[in-house]
C-alpha cells in the first residue's frame, strides 16, 4: 500500500475549497503590505512543517509579523515579532465568517488588515466577506493534504537542485492553489496574454517577463477536480507538444505536460515517478527552446 495519501475530490472537495480561500486572503496581506519583488514571489506561500506560510511584512510601528496556515491545529497562525500570538479556526459555518475573524485578529494586534476583497483565479468567485454558502471543514482531508505535501515537497526540493540558473522557490501561489518551482533561460519573453479571472494582466505580464519552465502540484483547490502534477514552458516553442516526457501526457486544454496524483500514488516508487516525469518534461522544454542546458544545469550535489 502507497504511503502517498490519497485524496479524493468528493470527500476533500469542500475542505481544499476553505484552504484555498484561507492562503488568499493571508497571500493578500502581502501583496498590499510589502514591496512587490520580481514575478510576484514575496505573494507566495512558504512550505513548512505544518502546513504554509507568508513572509514576514512588516507593520508601520517597526513590528512583523507572519501568517501560517496549520495544517495541524487547522487555524490561521498569527506570530508577531514582540512575541504577540494568536489564531483563527478553519472550521467556520462561511467564508464570510472566516473572513470577519481573520480581519478582526489582525485589528487586535494593530497590524495591517486591508486587502483586496476579491478571491483570484477563480470563477464566478464571491467577495470574501459576501461568501456566506455553508461549509464543512475536515480535518482528515486537511491532513490528507499535509501529508500528500509531506511526500512530494522532497522530490520537489531535489529537482529545483539540478539548476544553477535563476530559479524560484518551491512555493505555494494561493491564486490557483499549486506548489511551483520556475527556472528561467535568461531570456525576455513576448508581453503574456493574460486573461485570468481576478488576476490583472500587468500582473501576469511581470510574471511571465522572462522565458520560464515551470513545474509544480495543483491541489484543485476550490475547483472541484483531481490533483495533478504538471509541467509547462512560456513562450512554447516548436516541437515542444510532440517531445517525449516520462510519464503523463501533454494536455490540449492546458496546454502543458500533466500526471495525476492518482497515478503518482499508484505507482511501486511514487517519487521516483515523480522525479522522471519532472526532469524529463524541463528537458523536453529546454531542449524545446534551445536553452544552453551545460551553463544553465548542475549535479545536486554540495561543492
Amino acid at each position: 500500500m502507497s504511503d502517498w495519501p490519497e485524496l479524493r475530490i468528493e470527500r476533500d472537495h469542500p475542505t481544499l475549497a476553505i484552504l484555498h480561500l484561507a492562503s488568499q486572503m493571508m497571500g493578500k496581506i502581502r501583496v498590499a503590505h510589502a514591496p512587490w519583488s520580481n514575478h510576484g514571489w514575496h505573494v507566495a506561500l512558504q512550505p513548512r512543517a505544518n502546513g504554509f506560510e507568508t513572509l514576514p511584512t512588516a507593520a508601520a510601528d517597526g513590528r512583523t509579523f507572519t501568517l501560517a496556515l496549520d495544517l495541524c491545529t487547522h487555524a490561521i497562525e498569527l506570530s508577531v515579532s514582540d512575541d504577540g500570538r494568536d489564531s483563527v479556526p478553519l472550521a467556520q459555518p462561511t467564508i464570510a465568517d472566516l473572513h470577519a475573524a481573520f480581519v478582526a485578529m489582525l485589528d487586535r494586534h494593530g497590524l495591517p488588515s486591508s486587502f483586496n476583497a476579491m478571491p483570484s483565479e477563480i470563477d464566478g468567485a464571491a467577495p470574501f466577506a459576501d461568501d456566506r454558502a455553508e461549509r464543512a471543514y475536515d480535518p482528515d482531508s486537511a491532513d490528507r493534504l499535509r501529508r500528500a505535501f509531506a511526500r512530494l515537497l522532497p522530490v520537489f526540493d531535489h529537482f529545483r537542485a539540478g539548476f544553477a540558473g535563476k530559479s524560484s522557490p518551491v512555493h505555494l501561489w494561493w491564486g490557483a492553489f499549486d506548489l511551483a518551482v520556475s527556472r528561467f533561460s535568461g531570456k525576455t519573453a513576448p508581453p503574456h496574454p493574460g486573461g485570468m479571472p481576478g488576476l490583472p494582466d500587468r500582473v501576469a505580464r511581470e510574471a511571465y517577463s522572462h522565458e520560464v519552465a515551470s513545474a509544480g502540484f495543483w491541489a484543485a483547490g476550490a475547483a472541484e477536480a483531481e490533483p495533478f502534477f504538471y509541467s509547462y514552458i512560456y513562450p512554447e516553442p516548436d516541437g515542444y507538444r510532440s517531445a517525449k516526457v516520462a510519464h503523463g501526457r501533454f494536455d490540449e486544454t492546458f496546454g502543458e505536460f500533466l500526471l495525476p496524483y492518482a497515478e503518482v500514488r499508484a505507482a511501486a516508487d511514487p517519487a521516483a515517478m515523480l522525479g522522471e516525469f519532472l526532469q524529463s518534461a524541463y528537458e523536453a522544454a529546454a531542449t524545446s527552446a534551445s536553452w544552453d542546458r551545460a551553463a544553465l544545469e548542475r549535479a545536486p550535489v554540495a561543492p
